[in-house]
């Protein structure tokens, strides 16, 4: 069986290190906000090329976070991809804002910056972009559209550790760059985590105050804020994980080229600009056979993801919130289908997922 995912493979040329990282953090005594979180965010903070990093418990909780700490008026509107995660859309609505889904660009599954001019309103304050699948959304025209209306910028970049445009990494193009440490991103930990990029000292120093209650020292609360904080055993894994986080990249991008050689051209693929650099946290392709296609590589031992199953319009908890007709979103949703792309994955299972998928349409 060749799988979507295994974890124990992704992280077995580390577990050295990661029990040694365990350890040391069991033996400080000190298990919350203490030197290795310090430290992480220092590196991560260095690797990314900002003056600051806030570690968080979770991606969701750094999106809520980030948009509570801009301090936007209450109900304002904030453009989002309709096609994105959920928990891009629950943070807006969490932080007390009014989600505006804008469609995506169905070649490159990322919002289209030509289709935000018909979605601003009276309301709108920002737009919280996400990079989806590893590739960054075209902030060069998103920036050029924000600072046209004066918006603020909120980054996703759950999937996107270590993405480029022009050179420029995902997470610095925004007031804030909000990252999810979920153990199967590219960056992953052995659990929940997150952090929050910043080149603004005032949002950093809010957001210190927010992860902890509101409080930044002891007993002294100065906001409504949250018990949201990056553990230490995780920060000191991540301290870790970010230490190969460019040679696990390098591994999926070569594994890409794979597919892009092999796979057959009645497939879609992922679209690739010369002024981007890719990280397949996702390697998604679209066909209108993606049901049978899913179940054909399942016959053939052969594990697949769908993201998403169902665009967030659609969703049980968005009924009454969202209610436009969303046609690009559910066509992409219909017809997507995720390949085996991780850590763990081999060369040999990647050219045989495309012997697979070749057969496939031989055999219909």
């Amino acid at each position: 069986m060749i799988d979507f995912e295994n974890l124990y493979k992704s992280n077995r040329d580390y577990i050295k290190e990661l029990e040694n990282a365990a350890i040391r953090v069991i033996n400080s005594g000190w298990y919350v906000l203490g030197d290795e979180v310090k430290q992480f965010e220092k590196e991560f903070a260095e690797y990314l090329g900002v003056k600051y990093c806030i570690g968080v418990a979770s991606g969701l909780d750094a999106l809520i976070l980030s948009i509570e700490a801009l301090s936007f008026p209450k109900n304002s509107d904030i453009l989002v991809a309709s096609n994105t995660y959920i928990a891009t859309i629950l943070a807006i609505i969490k932080a007390g804002h009014n989600p505006v889904l804008v469609e995506p660009d169905e070649k490159t599954f990322n919002i289209d910056p030509k289709k935000l001019e018909t979605s601003i309103t009276s309301k709108t304050k920002a737009i919280c972009v996400t990079h989806l699948f590893g590739k960054c959304c075209r902030m060069d025209e998103i920036n050029f559209f924000a600072d046209k209306h004066n918006l603020e910028i909120i980054e996703d970049c759950a999937q996107a550790h270590g993405a480029k445009l022009k050179d420029q990494l995902a997470g610095t193009f925004g007031k804030a760059g909000c990252f999810s440490f979920y153990p199967t991103k590219n960056l992953g930990g052995l659990g929940d985590a997150g952090a929050i990029a910043t080149n603004d000292e005032n949002l950093y120093d809010k957001l210190l105050h927010l992860r902890n209650y509101g409080s930044k020292v002891k007993y002294k609360n100065e906001y409504l804020g949250s018990n949201s904080r990056l553990d230490e055993i995780q920060a000191a894994f991540l301290r870790v994980k970010l230490k190969h986080l460019n040679n696990m990249i390098s591994h999926k991008r070569y594994l890409s080229q794979i597919y892009f050689d092999l796979l057959p051209d009645w497939l879609k693929l992922p679209s690739r600009k010369y002024d981007e650099y890719d990280v397949f946290h996702i390697f998604c392709v679209r066909t209108n056979n993606r049901d049978s296609l899913r179940k054909w590589l399942e016959q053939n031992q052969i594990k697949t993801e769908i993201h998403y199953p169902i665009p967030p319009h659609k969703q049980t908890a968005m009924k009454g919130i969202i209610s436009r007709n969303l046609p690009i979103a559910e066509v992409i949703h219909q017809t997507s289908l995720s390949l085996p792309i991780s850590n763990g994955t081999t060369k040999y299972q990647v050219e045989r997922i495309c012997e697979v998928v070749k057969d496939f349409k031989e055999s219909t």
